[in-house]
């Protein structure tokens, strides 16, 4: 354990004063340093060298007063002497030191002064002190002590460059042949090893001294040295045999199982040998716990070790779901203790820490363990705060006597935390993850409150579950035998998001043994089943809930199916994040529609939703009087596909179906040809439009046979081969219907297509898009079954549905093909509120605003423009913008508002029409204001 900051200040005393005024013979240089490094609780023997040869810039070699591979070099002259000059020759030293050995900072002393350069960021630092100042400095020498300051990214450099170190290491012992699951427990305790080393739960740089010092260069006895330093870890000091090399003795007992299983040794070579060096070159106390499992995955793909966000899920968002599940509600609270100014201040204080200590968590998904990781840490950093406090009111009740024999008073501990993950390695790196990070927090404390706390050997242990085939995965296992629902304070997580048409057979079973014969569960997300189950596993608990979904369970045909599974069950939303981008950094990886549902049995006092105008951006807060299924201030009214509008609209139908395997359909080279060959069936040729088509300007036609001439059909050669196609493909469905129309190839098996014209409207459509492109077409123009038509509308219900109005619907509403908007006429049209009753000039305000629009674009697509090219969100020409913006006002007026705050207003709005509309005695209710959103804290 590191010495505390008021440990090392008091050391820091004592040498200032005994080093003041010391003359400037070169023997004591060694000793100056020697004592300053214990000042820090370094021992020498393992970290640093004096008089170290290196070359030098330029000139032959020199020697390094002091050097610490990785971490300092260190240049001393005699006092008074120019410290610029040794400055630069400290400086000169740096290109003959090999990479895994630079230095992070440089110190050139002279006895009473001290001149410090931070070499880690990205820009040169430089502190300069005396001797006598060094007590009031400590803090900037602190890393000799483990000591390191740091905010993590999810990208850091130095996460990727351990993921590359790690991986050349995997590499190495794969390719000697190191049996796999032998490989992957040795790096996990190896990974334990060098965090260990480098944050004071064994000495300083004591393992790396060892794998340099104690094994052969060519790599021959590195697997035994390591094997029988595994060994010792997982033995008691007061069992160990007396004739035990003297420096393993110098590690400390681990137990909590982590070196307990027997592994053959791997075999090294030089190669291997040179790459654990590598890795011990790294600084582990500027890597989180919380990348432990990226960083493996990475590891093990060389493709992947620069794409870490390939596989992590960043703290930002795993701090989405914790803060509204537990640590707003216990931040408050403790803001609300540090207030009090009674006498009850300390009891209450007591009563919080014991507090947290009683809350236990549960992942059903764990992985390997980032949400748990992140929450034990959140809930520590809580407890270094309580522990503070208490601090200062005994240094009160003492009269300012700082008491130091409070270590225990740490009482937050893994074994608080919960998983289950069906993965061997994933549950090693979780358990391993929580210990080194409970060892972080409690470095914290220690640099924070001057209080101890080692916790060696390992006594408590995360509960982390994995799976197997005789108890299946986290749906099959029964999550009591884990943990009790009455011991259970949360369930969280990130459960794996996958669609129906993405599923195993044996996740396919996992929704059967989740919903029963529940209608419609086939077509709901995998990760609806960990709702369904942690619902059944609360009743009448208080067990709060929190999971990261795709967007996917909020909307489209999904809420129908899950929702009132769901509120069966007596389920109340707590809080909600509505749709925002779970942002992936790794190159070629999609990015990712989330949400995130904070739910318990209890009824919310203060609902929470947050609301992303910009889905990358951050949120707005509202608080809300309920939370829906659709994550909008509203009740749980349920969307579900109609048959019929539900105003007086003209009705929207589905194209055509041809199901002719691509045999009457041409390109426009396929119908030139075919047309040299037999120009008589250009009267049966028609253009054809579906939603790629229409919206990526692809030409394209079909042979259109409803009223063909049986002698035509009979002669032409061309439809002789194509409707042969037709007719095999047709047989081979394995649909009886669709085999009958294998007795009809030249028609489409489901013919809609109408004789007036129509607004085309496609069924897929970018989510990039702000309005989804529709347009009037010709009835000569065939629709296929991608597309849906509303014959013989107007100008006012083309500008109505191309507005924000319609379109904030369709968002909420709708479903999703992959990330695109998937329309419906049943769900998303049947479903719309129209405006009321607009006045005449309204509804004429709104057509010309609708021709203003079609005027807009008529020029960019007659010049070779696509409507993909009009509608993309960042190409939309201004004047197309400007135009849809009009309309947007036009069409809001006819709902007798001016303005919305937010699309979550908007939707919100629309929501409670849709209730007026489908609940007869309300109908003459007018909609209610909703609440102004704020930034979210």
């Amino acid at each position: 354990m590191p010495l505390t900051l008021n440990e090392i200040r008091r050391n820091a005393q004592d040498f200032a004063r005994e080093w003041q005024g010391v003359a400037s013979e070169r023997a004591e240089s060694q000793s100056f340093w020697n004592d300053l490094l214990k000042v820090f609780g370094v021992n020498r023997r393992y970290v640093a060298s004096f008089e170290k040869a290196v070359e030098r810039l330029g000139r032959a070699q020199g020697r390094i007063d002091l050097f610490w591979p990785g971490i300092l070099l260190a240049e001393h002259k005699s006092a008074g002497q120019d410290l610029n000059k040794a400055t630069t020759q400290a400086f000169d030293y740096l290109q003959g030191i090999r990479d895994r050995d630079l230095p992070q900072y440089i110190i050139v002393s002279d006895f009473q002064r001290f001149k410090l350069f931070s070499l880690g960021g990205n820009t040169l630092e430089e502190t300069e002190f005396t001797l006598a100042e060094l007590p009031q400095n400590i803090e900037k020498l602190s890393f000799l002590a483990g000591y390191t300051p740091r905010t993590y990214k999810d990208e850091d450099p130095i996460n990727i460059k351990a993921a590359e170190k790690l991986g050349n290491l995997f590499d190495g012992l794969k390719a000697n042949g190191y049996e796999e699951h032998a490989l992957k427990v040795f790096l996990v305790r190896l990974l334990f090893i060098l965090f260990a080393e480098d944050t004071a739960i064994f000495e300083k740089d004591l393992f790396r001294w060892c794998i340099e010092n104690k094994t052969r260069e060519d790599g021959s006895d590195v697997g035994a040295f390591i094997s029988t330093l595994f060994a010792l870890l997982d033995e008691p000091e007061n069992r160990r045999q007396r004739n035990t090399d003297e420096d393993l003795l110098k590690f400390p007992y681990v137990n909590g199982s982590l070196f307990g299983e027997n592994l053959r040794p791997p075999h090294f070579d030089a190669a291997a040998r040179d790459a654990l060096l590598e890795l011990c070159a790294i600084r582990w106390n500027e890597v989180s716990p919380a990348i432990f499992g990226s960083m493996f995955q990475a590891a093990m793909n060389q493709t992947e070790r620069r794409r870490l966000g390939a596989h992590y899920t960043s703290e930002k968002n795993i701090l989405k779901v914790i803060n509204g599940l537990f640590l707003d509600g216990l931040k408050d609270e403790l803001a609300q203790v540090l207030a009090d100014k009674s006498t009850r201040r300390k009891a209450k204080l007591d009563a919080l820490q014991t507090k947290l200590r009683g809350l236990t968590f549960l992942d059903p998904a764990c992985g390997c363990g980032n949400f748990l990781v992140i929450a034990y840490r959140e809930l520590r950093l809580l407890e270094t705060q309580i522990i503070k406090a208490l601090e200062a009111l005994e240094t009160e009740a003492s009269g300012g006597q700082l008491r130091t024999d409070t270590a225990l008073r740490s009482i937050v501990n893994v074994d608080q935390f919960y998983g289950i993950e069906i993965e061997e390695l994933p549950v090693q790196i979780a358990r391993v993850a929580l210990w080194l990070t409970d060892h972080q927090m409690n470095i914290r404390l220690a640099q924070e409150t001057g209080l101890h706390v080692l916790r060696l050997p390992l006594k408590t242990e995360p509960h982390i579950v994995g799976g197997t085939p005789e108890t299946g995965n986290a749906l099959r296992i029964d999550w009591a035998t884990v943990i009790p629902p009455q011991r259970l304070s949360y369930i969280l997580g990130n459960p794996p998001f996958i669609g129906k048409n993405k599923r195993t057979a044996q996740q396919t079973d996992d929704i059967d043994l989740v919903f029963g014969n529940h209608k419609g569960a086939k077509n709901l997300d995998y990760v609806a089943c960990w709702y369904a189950k942690a619902a059944e596993f609360i009743q009448g608990s208080n067990i709060a809930c929190a999971f990261v979904s795709t967007n996917s369970i909020t909307q489209g045909e999904q809420v129908s199916i899950l929702w009132p599974f769901l509120f069966q069950k007596g389920i109340k939303l707590h809080f909600a994040h509505r749709t925002f981008k779970w942002i992936n950094e790794a190159r070629g990886k999609a990015a990712v529609y989330c949400v995130i549902i904070g739910f318990s049995m209890r009824t919310a006092q203060q609902p929470r939703l947050f609301s992303y105008d910009d889905i990358a951006g951050e949120p707005l807060e509202i608080t809300a009087s309920n939370i829906s299924p659709y994550l909008v201030d509203f009740n749980n009214t349920v969307i579900a596909d109609r048959g019929t509008t539900l105003c007086d609209v003209p009705p929207m139908i589905k194209g055509s179906q041809p199901t002719d395997g691509g045999f009457l359909m041409m390109t426009s080279v396929e119908k030139d040809e075919t047309l040299r060959q037999e120009p008589a069936l250009a009267l049966y040729i028609r253009p054809l439009l579906g939603a790629e088509e229409y919206i990526n300007g692809i030409k394209r036609y079909c042979f259109w046979l409803q009223d063909i001439d049986p002698a035509v059909l009979r002669q032409s050669k061309i439809l002789s081969q194509r409707l042969a196609g037709v007719r095999k493909k047709r047989l081979e469905s394995t649909k009886t219907a669709t085999q009958d129309w294998a007795n009809r190839p030249w028609l489409f098996t489901e013919n809609r297509q109408t004789k007036q014209p129509y607004v085309l409207v496609p069924s897929v459509s970018s989510e990039t898009r702000r309005y989804i492109p529709m347009g009037f077409i010709s009835p000569d123009v065939i629709a296929n079954n991608l597309v849906f038509m509303i014959p013989n509308v107007t100008l006012y219900h083309f500008g109505v549905l191309t507005s924000h109005m319609h379109m904030a619907w369709m968002r909420q509403v709708c479903g999703r093909l992959k990330s695109d908007y998937r329309y419906s006429n049943k769900l998303v049209y049947n479903n719309f509120p129209w405006p009321a009753s607009p006045t005449p000039a309204q509804t004429q305000a709104v057509e010309a605003a609708a021709q203003a629009v079609l005027d807009a674009r008529a020029p960019y697509l007659a010049s070779g423009n696509t409507l993909a090219d009009l509608y993309d969100a960042n190409t939309m020409p201004p004047d197309l913008l400007k135009a849809h913006q009009r309309l947007d006002k036009a069409v809001d007026a006819c709902y007798g508002r001016r303005t919305f705050t937010s699309e979550l207003e908007r939707v919100t709005y629309l929501f409670e029409l849709y209730q007026q509309l489908t609940a007869p005695l309300a109908a003459q209710l007018t909609p209610s204001t909703t609440r102004k959103p704020r930034k979210a804290p």
